[in-house]
């Protein structure tokens, strides 16, 4: 176990707002175990987007992980040649000529079909009702998913992310995070003789084409469930919450003077969807007078990366017209999001500006509370709009 100081937290007050704790960290401990996660924290920007590139120290081959145990060992648990191998055999559905030349036209036409069903209703949840249907919809595309509806892919894919973050343990989460599992498997098994038919740029199809073993589809399209579900409605709907409670920022993107993918990116970092990835050391190592041990468990904390104060002028606000190039949201090293152009396309291109577009007088009707730190959004955003 390394020898880092301990730092204590208050699991719920950590669930509920990570960020007063964060820059603690930072200030006074940047490496540092806090025992109630079972984790050594690395909390500053530089730190960590220097260190996500030392594979050779800070592993994601994670053999007793809770997403390997869970989900199987995906792409985002190998290092080196297997997981770039992976990584080159997906590219055809993620790349950033197929998220523009395929996927935008299909991601606009779902879209423009889940606002016109919601504008006559004049109000909704827009984390549940809008941004988790779109996120939905958007990712039976990609994957390749069609036999199922947009609400079963949320509710496996919040399954999963549940059963990564339990390390607390609980066994009900843990359950269902298995049934989640097994029912996605049943959905690839359901649609392989449909894409071996008539192949295309899917996820599921692509993994059929390049050959790979079951073992890799099964784990690498729940990765795609995992990340591609919960993060994409998180963002969806908390950049619009930011944009309403920011409206002089609104008014810039709807003039044109600042483009809407800064939005997105900004958001990110203020407040990072994914706030922290998980390795395991593989040799001894030290940082910062800390010695890290084999096989200790880190987290590499990029939520707190993004709001370093050695690095941006303005880490705590949100503001669309600062430089947020250092951003680590989408990781920092290999293992950096393979599907953040599909996501940049959806949200950025199409989900955020038809949204203020077509629900005119867009506004809030009520609190949004947050909530996460490993994986953060709101939990509810009542909004409203003229009809």
């Amino acid at each position: 176990m390394s020898n880092a100081p301990v730092y204590e937290i208050d699991p719920k007050a950590f669930w509920d707002d990570p960020y007063p704790d964060l820059k603690k960290m930072r200030a006074a401990f940047p490496v540092c175990y806090v025992p109630q996660l079972g984790a050594t924290l690395i909390t500053r920007r530089d730190d960590i987007f220097e260190n996500e590139k030392k594979i050779d120290v800070f592993s994601s081959d994670q053999p007793d992980g809770l997403m390997t145990k869970l989900m199987g060992q995906n792409l985002m648990r190998k290092d080196g040649a297997p997981h770039m191998a992976e990584r080159k055999a997906i590219f055809p559905t993620v790349s950033p000529r197929t998220a523009k030349n395929v996927w935008r036209q299909k991601f606009e036409e779902m879209t423009r079909e889940v606002l016109d069903d919601m504008r006559p209703l004049g109000r909704a949840d827009m984390a549940r009702d809008i941004a988790r249907r779109i996120s939905g919809e958007a990712l039976k595309i990609v994957t390749g998913l069609t036999n199922i509806t947009w609400q079963e892919m949320d509710r496996v894919s919040q399954g999963m992310i549940d059963g990564c973050a339990n390390y607390a343990g609980d066994p009900a989460v843990e359950a269902n995070c298995h049934e989640c599992t097994a029912a996605i498997e049943r959905y690839i098994d359901e649609m392989t003789p449909v894409l071996q038919a008539a192949p295309d740029t899917s996820l599921l199809s692509v993994h059929l084409q390049g050959g790979m073993s079951q073992e890799q589809v099964y784990a690498n399209v729940k990765l795609a469930i995992s990340g591609g579900q919960n993060e994409v409605r998180d963002v969806i709907s908390g950049v619009i919450w930011a944009l309403l409670t920011h409206p002089d920022q609104l008014a810039l993107l709807k003039s044109g003077a600042v483009p809407w993918s800064n939005a997105f990116e900004e958001y990110s970092r203020w407040i990072a969807p994914v706030g922290m990835s998980p390795r395991r050391v593989a040799q001894r190592y030290e940082l910062h007078g800390v010695t890290f041990e084999p096989e200790d468990r880190v987290f590499l904390m990029f939520g707190s990366g993004n709001r370093d104060e050695e690095v941006f002028d303005r880490p705590e606000v949100f503001d669309v017209t600062q430089d947020f190039s250092a951003s680590i949201s989408l990781g920092a090293g290999p293992h950096f999001c393979a599907g953040a152009w599909v996501a940049r396309v959806l949200i950025s291109e199409v989900a955020l500006p038809l949204i203020f577009e077509q629900l005119k007088g867009l506004r809030l009707e009520g609190e949004t509370p947050f909530g996460g730190w490993a994986f953060r959004g709101p939990l509810a955003m009542p909004v409203a709009w003229d009809v």
